[in-house]
């Protein structure tokens, strides 16, 4: 071969050079890319919702990303402060009975058979008795009154909103796990109905369903009635 033979390989007769392969074609020293945010080429797989992340209280939920899960101490404070409402509510409705109760005993009172004669002292007192049996089915109706609007209360502000007045003040909200959307009217009843059908058990029930979360080994803090209709409850702030 001769210096600056054109044909350098002598096996190559018609001393063309081989053909190179298209720049970034892979197998020929140009590494295969990977399509953007596959696993496993630098982007983490994506983690779906209601992953716990370590039990540092932290979860990832779909929709919110990575959030705090609400304290226990945050959850029962609300519901004192849930407490505190029903309470006062209930204090307006029963003094409003009994001042309607002791109106009527006053009534009653003022029947003497000895400022009336018989018959008007009869009559006086079937008027009493009938205006207290009214005042007695108004003091009931203000009990259902009261028990509809704590129904409403609970279960409507929690579905639609995802918190009470209470959750409000100390920032808390209950979320589908799946979606971290406020649970909807179905779920939100689930929830709300549960603590319920506790309460026929001298209130015993109720509290255990409230303090349930304390017994939740998989670290979500999810009550009895959270898991029932799938839900947890987070840190808004």
């Amino acid at each position: 071969m001769s210096f600056g033979d054109p044909n350098p390989n002598p096996n190559n007769p018609y001393g063309q050079q081989p053909n190179q392969p298209p720049q970034g074609q892979p197998g020929y020293g140009y590494p295969q890319q990977p399509a953007q945010g596959q696993p496993g080429y630098g982007y983490p797989p994506q983690q779906p919702g209601g992953t716990l992340q370590a039990n540092n209280g932290y979860i990832n939920v779909a929709g919110l990303g990575t959030v705090e899960l609400a304290t226990m101490g945050r959850r029962l404070g609300a519901r004192a402060l849930d407490a505190v409402a029903y309470g006062i509510l209930y204090a307006i409705f029963s003094a409003i009975g009994v001042a309607s109760l002791v109106g009527a005993s006053k009534s009653i009172d003022d029947c003497s058979s000895s400022a009336y004669g018989t018959e008007a002292y009869n009559q006086c007192m079937n008027d009493a008795a009938d205006a207290s049996v009214g005042i007695l089915a108004g003091f009931l109706g203000f009990i259902a009154v009261f028990a509809l609007i704590a129904l409403l209360y609970e279960w409507l502000m929690v579905s639609i909103w995802g918190a009470t007045l209470g959750k409000m003040v100390l920032n808390v909200k209950v979320v589908k796990e799946s979606t971290g959307q406020a649970p909807g009217l179905g779920a939100g009843f689930i929830r709300w109905i549960i603590p319920m059908v506790g309460s026929l058990f001298c209130g015993l029930g109720t509290l255990l369903v409230y303090l349930s979360p304390f017994f939740d080994n998989s670290g979500k803090l999810q009550g009895w009635h959270d898991r029932a209709g799938s839900t947890i409850v987070i840190k808004t702030k």
